[in-house]
């Protein structure tokens, strides 16, 4: 494969596997590259068993974990997902009904969802929990892909290189499975940086354990800071390593960022969050199926403002050359995908229709060709289309297609906002309750709520999700938020009228039609508010779709479609974004105290404080996500809830640390040494 940037989004390299074997056992796979089985042919569940479970005394500290956050397991080198699965049936049996389970596994080579199938398949007594992890796989694209397994366990796929991967980590382990291809077969991943990445990251009292007993692993592992002991072996192997970390390792990830550093975690049985948006709703859903127990409030109902149309659209338009913004919304596009399937497998709330993004002049085909080059994604994820195959993907005929190339995104598609808010704010643990929120004040042991009607509330946390009000309280005024006003049209399709089957998009987007409707949009008005329909941008919206579509009003009318301004219907609300367009996720930074602790920055860029950011402990924020919130606020809600729960983060640290609220001041502080 060609080199790309460390930032890049290209796809992985998928294992290359042999399954004839000398001695005619078709069942155990062996990797071409590095010529090595992925486990034991005499028996690779009682190996794992014995090396990884009883290695790190697993069932034992299972039946004692008491711990209000999950037992959280790191593993290098995923493979199959064998070693994952035996945790999980050892978690079952063993750890007491409100324990839970994370796991984190790295692979840089991951297998394709039929071999995983084919590897597990050896295993019946494993065939439920195989099937829900091959269910959700997913692709190779570098990066952090959550995947929940059950309701008390949850897994974080973390691909690409297991030392970058580890280093990248923001989170904790207690117990790891230090597996991969034989140091011999497989030297560039036994390396120092791999075990300076696993102390770094693990909690005090962590466990290891690792088939192998070869001298480079011993020393890099005394060296990090573990402690190692030899104990018998599986198999044919008379010894293995197991141990300890002995000398915890400093934590010097936060020092060219300390304002980043994480609050410390802190009480959550009782969790209010502010909005019942796409953004409110989604934390809400997050931390009831943590068994956080939410008061979800809202001025009106769930979905009633931004969030409230009957359809919108999923998808992202991504940066000609990769960057954070793109590796935040790629990574946000991907687990939207697995989330809604997830929560709706019948598809009731989504439709995963694909998206046609379409290059309607030369100079837009011209940078879709740049974007191609630049990511090599697979084309499962986006990929490069024109002629015949606009029109058979996106469902109308060809004449209707001025453009010749267009970027299709098959893992994208529509959604219904409302009913996907109204069935977030109905899951168990979740309270709604009508009231607007006008102060946050803190308690001893938490917050108090003010509501307009004089009433109040007290919970543990808070999380403020109000879109383009999120700044309206006292300890969120230093968040710069623009108000958007978009508004989508409607009209009534009869059956014989031309729809598209893909959401199609350029300058605006019209989805395929919803309940024997179309809609179609949207406008976008920087700094204004109001929220009333107008017939100037109905017109506006048919202009666009003219210009998207050349010829498609017209089929329209033809086929009966009333396309009066003044007749039409539609929905207009009002959305929020930061400055830089990246959303704001996650506690909220004490303004006063940055830019006192800060201040030198203003002077001198290069003098980083030492001094950890201080917030206002136990109040965060999901807010500033555009009209892309379908594919940033369910990512930005595990975010939140992971950090409430002292959980591993979803995404790499570098990228948390993009969507902290408090990167503003950082950058304003900065800004002024340049003036």
């Amino acid at each position: 494969m060609t080199d790309r940037p460390r930032d890049s989004l290209a796809a992985l390299e998928s294992a290359r596997l042999d399954w004839q074997r000398d001695d005619g056992d078709l069942d155990t796979p062996h990797s071409l590259t590095f010529g090595d089985v992925y486990f034991s042919r005499q028996d690779g569940r009682a190996e794992t068993e014995h090396v990884f479970i009883d290695g790190n005394d697993l069932p034992r500290r299972f039946r004692e974990w008491r711990d209000p956050r999950p037992f959280v397991i790191g593993e290098t080198g995923c493979g199959t997902g064998l070693n994952l699965l035996c945790a999980w049936a050892c978690f079952d049996r063993h750890a007491p009904p409100e324990a839970r389970l994370h796991l984190v596994s790295t692979e840089k080579y991951p297998l394709t969802r039929a071999d995983l199938s084919r590897a597990l398949a050896v295993w019946p007594e494993l065939a439920e929990a195989a099937a829900r992890l091959v269910a959700q796989w997913p692709e190779p694209v570098a990066g952090v892909h959550r995947l929940w397994l059950a309701p008390r366990v949850t897994l974080d796929l973390h691909f690409g290189d297991s030392a970058e991967c580890l280093a990248a980590l923001d989170g904790r382990v207690d117990a790891w499975f230090l597996d991969g291809f034989a140091p011999s077969k497989n030297p560039q991943m036994w390396q120092p940086a791999l075990f300076e990445a696993m102390a770094s990251h693990s909690r005090p009292g962590a466990t290891f354990a690792t088939f192998t007993c070869a001298g480079v692993v011993k020393r890099g592992l005394k060296a990090a800071g573990f402690a190692w002991r030899k104990v018998p072996g599986f198999g044919r192997k008379r010894e293995m390593l197991a141990g300890e970390i002995a000398t915890p390792a400093d934590d010097d990830a936060r020092r060219a960022t300390p304002w980043f550093t994480p609050p410390a975690p802190r009480p959550a049985s009782h969790v209010a969050v502010i909005g019942a948006g796409l953004a409110g709703a989604s934390v809400a859903h997050a931390l009831a199926r943590r068994g956080v127990r939410v008061t979800l409030l809202d001025r009106e109902a769930p979905g009633a403002g931004a969030s409230g149309n009957a359809q919108g659209a999923l998808y992202i338009k991504l940066a000609v050359a990769p960057n954070a913004h793109s590796r935040v919304y790629l990574a946000g596009l991907l687990h939207s995908r697995r989330w809604l399937e997830a929560l709706d497998p019948e598809g009731a709330l989504w439709q995963a229709s694909g998206v046609l993004q379409l290059a309607n002049d030369a100079r837009e085909a011209e940078r879709q060709g740049r974007f191609l080059a630049q990511y090599g994604l697979p084309e499962t994820v986006v990929a490069g289309v024109g002629g015949a195959a606009l029109a058979e993907r996106g469902g109308l005929p060809a004449a209707l297609f001025a453009a010749e190339r267009a970027l299709d995104y098959p893992a994208a598609g529509w959604v219904r906002p409302q009913a996907l808010c109204q069935r977030l704010a109905a899951t168990p643990g979740v309270s709604f309750q009508h009231g607007e929120v006008e102060a946050v004040t803190p308690q001893a042991d938490g917050w108090r709520l003010a509501l307009t009607d004089g009433a109040s509330l007290d919970a543990d946390q808070v999380v403020i999700a109000t879109a383009q009000l999120a700044n309206r309280f006292a300890q969120t005024a230093s968040l710069p938020l623009q108000p958007i006003r978009g508004q989508v049209s409607q009209v009534a399709l009869p059956p014989q009228a031309p729809a598209p089957s893909r959401v199609i998009c350029a300058g605006g987007y019209v989805p395929p039609p919803c309940d024997g409707r179309l809609t179609f949009g949207a406008t976008f008005a920087p700094h204004d508010q109001g929220d009333e329909l107008r017939e100037t941008d109905h017109a506006a919206n048919l202009a666009e779709l003219e210009r998207t579509l050349p010829g498609y009003l017209e089929a329209l009318g033809t086929a009966g479609v009333d396309l009066d301004p003044a007749r039409m219907d539609g929905r207009a609300a009002v959305r929020a974004a930061s400055p830089d367009k990246l959303p704001y996720a996650g506690p909220v930074p004490d303004a006063e105290a940055w830019q006192h602790d800060y201040a030198a920055l203003a002077k001198d860029a290069k003098r980083v404080p030492a001094t950890p950011g201080a917030h206002h402990g136990g109040l965060w924020i999901s807010a500033a996500h555009g009209s892309r919130g379908l594919a940033s606020a369910p990512l930005c809600a595990e975010l939140i809830a992971s950090r409430i729960c002292d959980e591993p983060l979803p995404l790499p640290a570098a990228l948390a640390d993009q969507l902290h609220p408090g990167r503003r001041l950082i950058r304003e502080l900065i800004r002024l040494t340049h003036r």
